[in-house]
Formats: structure tokens, sequence, C-alpha cells
């Protein structure tokens, strides 16, 4: 996201309209520290997923086989879980619960 013109990285997190995902990280980051940020591939930095469709998580940072239903939280798709440990990463424009 922008910051006063400087490009910053923040958990994603569908319970905050306007903190979508638009890529992953594979490895924690200490605030202020560099992050390397994927656009696209496989995130393989995830546990505990159903394979099937991932959903941006009202949790910040983590994806989700349901996608939220309560007003006011962001429902957006953000890839293919193909296993436990692995989400193929490709972001639909998200959609917010009115």
């Amino acid at each position: 996201h922008n910051v006063t013109g400087s490009a910053r990285v923040r958990k994603a997190d569908a319970a905050i309209s306007g903190k979508e995902a638009h890529g992953f990280v594979l490895a924690g980051v200490a605030s202020g520290g560099n992050a390397t940020v994927y656009f696209e591939g496989t995130n393989t930095g995830v546990t505990g997923q159903t394979p099937g469709v991932a959903f941006l998580s009202t949790t910040a940072g983590l994806a989700q086989a349901a996608a939220p239903t309560v007003a006011a939280q962001v429902v957006q798709r953000i890839g293919l879980a193909v296993s436990p440990t692995a989400v193929n990463f490709e972001p639909s424009l998200p959609i917010l619960l009115a």
C-alpha cells in the first residue's frame, strides 16, 4: 500500500475495507524491515488449508475456505489451495459486503 508516496507492506485483512490482498510473502518481516512480495505463483508459506477455493480471511494475513458473510467485510478470492501447505495465488477483485 501507499504511505505518503512510499510503498509499504501490511497483512491483508477481510475485516477491513482497503486491506485487500495484492500479493504474498513467504517469510515474516519485522516492522520496518524489507519484504519480498510475490504477485503471482504458489504461496508455500501457509498451513491448514483445505484444498479448493481460498478466500482472504478476517484474521489478518491468512486464507480460509469460506467467504466472509458479515456486513462491511470484504469477500476476495485469493486463489486455489492445492494442498494444506500451498495456495496458487490468483486474486480476484474484492467485494465489500453491505
